[in-house]
C-alpha cells in the first residue's frame, strides 16, 4: 500500500504545507487537531464544544483514510488551562498556535484485521 495524505479543508494545510493525516499501510497518524468547526471558520469559547470539534474533525479524516474512531490506539492531549484536565494538579497547560485554542488533540490509528 502506498503512503496517502488525507486533508480536511483547514487553511492551514495550505499555508503551513502539512496533512491532516498520513497513511501508511495499516496506519493512520493524524496530526494535531484544533477545535475549528471547518464548516462555519468559528472556534467555540468552551474546551468541551472545542474537545467534539476536535474528534469530529479526525473522525471524518479517519472515515476518508478507511479507518473508524475504534481504530485509534493512542491518543495525545494538549491543554491550555490545567482546570479542564481531570485532577487538574498539573503544574501547567501548553501553549497552542493561537490563544483561542484550549485543546488540541493527536491520534494515531491501526487497520483492525477482519
Amino acid at each position: 500500500m502506498t503512503r496517502r495524505l488525507i486533508s480536511t479543508g483547514s487553511p492551514l494545510e495550505k499555508t503551513a504545507g502539512y496533512s491532516r493525516a498520513v497513511v501508511d499501510g495499516d496506519f493512520a497518524f493524524v496530526a494535531g487537531t484544533t477545535g475549528y468547526d471547518y464548516s462555519t471558520m468559528t472556534m467555540p469559547t468552551d474546551v468541551m464544544s472545542q474537545s467534539r470539534n476536535c474528534f469530529k474533525t479526525i473522525e471524518a479524516a479517519l472515515k476518508e483514510a478507511g479507518f473508524a474512531m475504534a481504530d485509534i490506539v493512542r491518543a495525545t492531549y494538549y491543554i491550555t488551562d490545567v482546570k479542564d484536565a481531570a485532577g487538574g494538579d498539573d503544574p501547567g497547560g501548553h501553549e497552542l498556535l493561537k490563544p483561542e485554542m484550549k485543546v488540541e488533540v493527536e491520534v494515531t490509528a491501526k487497520r483492525r484485521s477482519a
